[in-house]
């Protein structure tokens, strides 16, 4: 069997005319060889040649209605320079005088590198010395924050001086933390890299699935689901079930995954109403129309964040590790979702955690409303994308007006292979919402109001949702 073919952008900080520069040199030296090996090759590199970077830029405008003519004839040993920028010279301390300059670094080379790497279907992102303004603002920076391949780092010297403030090392560390492997330069010959590269693919997930199965569900009617809520058995949502069941049904919902936080009773309750209202068939008049309930966990991990089990029957203690967790969600034959990664902003799971339990995760949610900086849900886009990992959706609902804010359409499933085969084929929708408002209403429901009022409000709530009158707050 003939070994795998990739396609990889070899990306160098420094002005692709400094041919001195033996960084530039050695990037030139492992292209040519992967690609007279069968690669495709292209080397990102800025430059001082305005002519340069106008092919370069007319070349990407040619490609943008197809992207991967980008990479046509780089697999023969020529491989394409691209030229993301043009530079100024800066000068540099003597003591790096070996590599040469690597120039103050334009707007224009993150805009182009942002287009290029989120559009050119590349298996590796290589990156060559990623020190040179390493902190936000140089070439190899601004490519390991919008590559949505497999990166690897070359690096030619001492490791990166860790930034002086906190922030600084905590966005150097989340950068690094990008790096599949990390090459030293002495080990960077072309077996080597093709050897890394083969053993890096080998973790990406099957993208396809089972065809067989696949073909049958493309027959079964499209439903709209949203993947994360809470009722009133989490302790920080005061929505009941049966207002829960009757707002997912004014939101149009066909199937929602109830996933309170380390307990299951509440989806329990949901599915078990959804099927005695005769939801599934549309019989009977509980207030909302059929509605089809997964049965989820949001699961506390003892220091690793967050984890959602989805298709699960018995509850899963909070305080285990991660590992421990999702071998129990994969004992009871559930789903492993992973919600709401790299939300620095609460300990969730990051590329540390996420690393070693990488074959076991089933689904990751890419975009959750309840992010309040909408970059981390795009490092969750990048990252299911670089190991094409099945991505997912939910509102993280904690209050029933926020139902529905984000669904997945996706081809009607029974079981969890159904699910999952089906989800691999689904549409991602979003709908403008206002996460002050949202959060206000939960503030309100669980907070603001003595628990007396509370208990009133809810049995209203309660009783509206039984006679078919809404879901209102």
């Amino acid at each position: 069997m003939s070994p795998p073919r990739f396609s990889v952008a070899h990306v160098t900080p420094y002005p692709w005319e400094s041919q001195d520069n033996e960084i530039n040199t050695h990037v030139a030296r492992l292209a040519g060889e992967l690609s007279g090996r069968g690669h495709s090759v292209l080397i990102l590199a800025p430059s001082r040649s305005p002519e340069l970077v106008r092919e370069s830029r007319r070349q990407l405008r040619a490609a943008k209605a197809q992207p991967e003519t980008l990479l046509d004839g780089t697999d023969g040993g020529e491989p394409r320079v691209v030229a993301i920028g043009e530079v100024l010279d800066v000068p540099i301390p003597a003591r790096e005088s070996r590599r040469g300059r690597a120039g103050a670094v334009p707007v224009d080379v993150t805009r182009t590198l942002e287009e290029l790497l989120g559009r050119t279907p590349l298996d590796f992102v290589h990156i060559h010395d990623p020190q040179p303004g390493w902190v936000g603002l140089g070439t190899s920076s601004a490519a390991l924050r919008h590559s949505r391949a497999l990166n690897v780092g070359s690096f030619y010297g001492p490791a990166p001086r860790p930034p002086a403030t906190a922030l600084g090392r905590r966005f150097s560390e989340s950068l690094l933390g990008r790096l599949d492997a990390r090459i030293a330069a002495s080990e960077q010959s072309t077996d080597e890299l093709e050897r890394v590269y083969a053993e890096l693919a080998a973790r990406r997930h099957d993208p396809v699935g089972d065809p067989q199965l696949r073909r049958r569900l493309a027959k079964r009617p499209l439903v709209d689901v949203d993947l994360h809520m809470h009722t009133d058995h989490s302790g920080d949502c005061e929505t009941p079930v049966e207002v829960l069941l009757a707002a997912a049904s004014e939101a149009g919902l066909g199937a929602i995954a109830v996933t309170d936080h380390n307990e299951i009773s509440g989806a329990l309750e949901a599915r078990e109403k959804a099927a005695q209202s005769g939801a599934r068939d549309g019989r009977g008049g509980g207030g909302w129309g059929p509605i089809k309930v997964i049965v989820g966990e949001e699961v506390k991990t003892a220091s690793q964040g967050e984890v959602i089990g989805l298709f699960i029957e018995e509850k899963i203690p909070r305080g285990m590790t991660l590992e421990q967790t999702v071998a129990e969600i994969k004992r009871q034959g559930g789903l492993v979702y992973v919600p709401h990664p790299f939300d620095r902003m609460h300990a969730v799971p990051d590329y540390e955690h996420l690393l070693p339990i990488l074959d076991d995760v089933d689904a990751i949610e890419v975009f959750n409303p309840r992010v309040a900086i909408g970059a981390f849900n795009e490092e969750a886009v990048r990252f299911a994308a670089k190991y094409r990992i099945v991505a997912g959706a939910g509102s993280d609902s904690h209050v029933a007006q926020g139902l529905g804010s984000v669904r997945i359409r996706m081809r009607d499933f029974d079981g969890p292979r159904e699910f999952l085969q089906s989800l691999r084929d689904a549409e991602i929708t979003t709908k403008p919402t206002s996460l002050i408002y949202v959060q206000a209403l939960k503030f309100l429901q669980t907070k603001a109001r003595p628990q007396s009022a509370r208990r009133a409000a809810r049995e209203r709530r309660v009783r509206r949702a039984r006679g078919g009158g809404g879901a209102a707050a």
